[in-house]
C-alpha cells in the first residue's frame, strides 16, 4: 500500500499532502506537508506539538506523532485544490512513547468499532447532513440572510444554491461518495445531502470531510456554509440523523421476517440501549450552547426519549425498510458534533442493551408534540440546555467508560468554560425586554 500511494503521489505529480486529525471538541486540524515529506509521513515520523491543541497533551508531555491510515489516502479534486494537486490522508494520533493517545476521537471510536467486532457483527452508520447556505456581507463576512427562499423540497433551478449544491454533489461524487440524494430543507437556505452508510469509523472521517468539503466549495460561490445546529430564530433548525445497522455474516442483524414489524431481538435490545443512555449520551450528539436551541417541541426536532415506526417526532424512528435496509433512525445529533465521539457512545449504548437484552418501552406512533401532560406523563425528556447534558453524563458510567477519563476530563473543562461565559453574556432579547424597565 506505502509503494502504491508513493507511485500514485509521483504519477500525479501531487505537490502537497494534507494530514488531517479532529481534536476532541470536532474541529479539523492539518499538517501541510511536501510530497518528498511524504515516506517520512507513510514510516509514522511526522511530529507535532500536543500541547498547542486543546485538551491534547501537557505543555512537558507535548510531542505527539501522526500515524496515516494508508486507506484514507485521497487525491483531491481539481476543483478544491486549484492549480497545485493535492492529497490528504487522515491520521491517528499516538503518544511520544509510541503508543495510541487516549483523547484521540478517532481510536476511542476503533475500540467501540473492535467491541462490535468482538461480538460477532458490522456496524454501519448513514448520517444525513444538514446545513444553511448564507450570502456574504461586503466585508466578505456571513449574514443570516440566506441563499434562496425555498422549501421542502422545492425545485428551483434559478437561484445560486442549487448550482453550488449540485456541484458539492459532483465534487463528493469525484471523492468517492456515494451521494444518495440531495434536497432542500424546511428553511430558507437550508438543504440536506444523504450519503450511503459505511462501516462507523469511514462514516466518521466522511462527515468530516463532507464539512470541509461542503464550506470549501460555498465559498467558492462567495456563499458561506455552516453546520450549526440552530442559526435563526423560528426557523427549523439542522440536524445529522444517524442511520444505523448491524450486520452479521453479511446479513442485516437487525431484521427477523418473523416479527410483528420485521425487527429482531438484537434491533429491540439495540433501541432500548440508546434509549436508556440518551440523556447521557447527549454531550457527545449535541454538544454546544447552540444544538439545545434546535431541541425545541414544534421544530421537528426530538426532545421525548421514545421510539416510533411511522412519525418522526421521537428520539429513535425505525424507517419502513426491511431487509438488509433494516434499520434504526436516531434523530437528536446534530452537525456541530464530533461525529467520531458521538458514534462512539452512542454505539456503546447500543450495544450495552444487546449484551444486557434490555427491553424497550412500548412504542408510541402519535405526534408526541400534541401530547398532553397525561399523555406525556411516563415519557422522559432530552436534556434542556448544555449544562444539564454534561451532568447526565456525568452520571452515566457506561459513557464515562467508553470515553475515557482523559477525554471526559477534556469535555468537563470545555462545557463549563463555555456554559460559564454564556450565562455571563447579556444578550439582545435581554436589552430589547429590559432596557425600558
Amino acid at each position: 500500500m506505502k509503494e502504491k500511494i508513493l507511485k500514485q503521489v509521483k504519477d500525479s505529480k501531487v505537490k502537497f499532502i494534507k494530514l488531517q486529525f479532529t481534536d476532541i471538541l470536532g474541529v479539523m486540524k492539518n499538517i501541510n506537508i511536501t510530497a518528498d515529506q511524504l515516506e517520512k509521513a507513510l514510516d509514522n515520523e511526522i511530529m507535532f506539538d500536543g500541547s498547542s491543541i486543546d485538551g491534547f497533551a501537557r505543555i512537558e508531555e507535548s510531542d505527539m506523532f501522526l500515524y496515516p491510515d494508508l486507506e484514507t489516502f485521497l487525491i483531491l479534486p481539481t476543483k478544491l485544490s486549484g492549480d497545485v494537486v493535492e492529497a490528504r490522508i487522515i491520521c491517528d494520533v499516538y503518544n511520544a512513547n509510541r503508543e495510541p493517545f487516549n483523547g484521540d476521537p478517532r481510536y476511542i471510536l476503533k475500540k467501540v468499532v473492535n467491541e462490535v467486532a468482538s461480538m460477532g457483527y458490522e456496524i454501519n452508520v448513514g448520517p444525513e447532513m444538514e446545513f444553511f447556505m448564507f450570502k456574504l456581507d461586503e466585508q466578505g463576512n456571513p449574514t443570516l440572510n440566506p441563499s434562496d427562499q425555498a422549501n421542502y423540497f422545492d425545485l428551483s433551478t434559478t437561484d445560486k444554491a442549487h448550482v453550488v449544491k449540485r456541484e458539492m454533489c459532483l465534487i463528493l461524487q469525484e471523492m468517492g461518495f456515494e451521494v444518495e440524494a440531495a434536497h432542500h430543507e424546511n428553511a430558507p437556505g437550508q438543504h440536506e445531502i444523504a450519503f450511503r452508510y459505511q462501516s462507523a469509523l469511514k462514516s466518521a472521517d466522511n462527515i468530516m470531510t463532507f464539512k470541509a468539503t461542503v464550506k470549501q466549495v460555498a465559498e467558492a460561490h462567495g456563499l458561506y456554509a455552516t453546520f450549526m445546529p440552530k442559526p435563526v430564530f423560528g426557523l427549523a433548525g439542522s440536524g445529522m440523523h444517524m442511520n444505523q445497522s448491524l450486520f452479521k455474516d453479511g446479513k442485516n442483524a437487525f431484521y427477523d421476517e418473523k416479527d410483528a414489524i420485521g425487527l429482531s431481538k438484537e434491533a429491540y435490545h439495540y433501541v432500548a440501549g440508546i434509549l436508556k443512555h440518551a440523556k447521557g449520551t447527549s454531550l457527545l450528539t449535541n454538544s454546544n450552547i447552540n444544538s439545545y436551541k434546535r431541541l425545541v417541541s414544534g421544530y421537528e426536532a426530538p426532545i421525548n426519549i421514545c421510539w416510533a415506526t411511522k412519525n418522526r417526532s421521537p428520539l429513535i424512528r425505525v424507517p419502513a425498510s426491511r431487509g438488509n435496509g433494516t434499520r434504526i433512525e436516531l434523530r437528536n445529533p446534530d452537525p456541530s458534533c464530533n461525529p467520531y465521539l458521538a458514534f462512539a457512545g452512542v454505539i456503546a449504548a447500543g450495544l450495552d442493551g444487546i449484551k444486557n437484552e434490555l427491553i424497550p418501552p412500548t412504542r408510541i406512533e402519535g405526534n408526541t408534540y400534541e401530547f398532553t401532560k397525561e399523555e406525556a406523563k411516563d415519557i422522559e425528556v432530552l436534556p434542556e440546555n448544555l449544562k444539564m447534558a454534561l451532568n447526565y453524563m456525568l452520571r452515566d458510567e457506561l459513557i464515562k467508560e467508553t470515553l475515557g477519563e482523559h477525554v471526559v476530563n477534556c469535555l468537563t473543562n470545555a462545557t463549563n468554560e463555555e456554559w460559564d461565559n454564556y450565562r455571563k453574556i447579556v444578550t439582545p432579547y435581554e436589552t430589547d425586554k429590559y432596557i425600558y424597565l
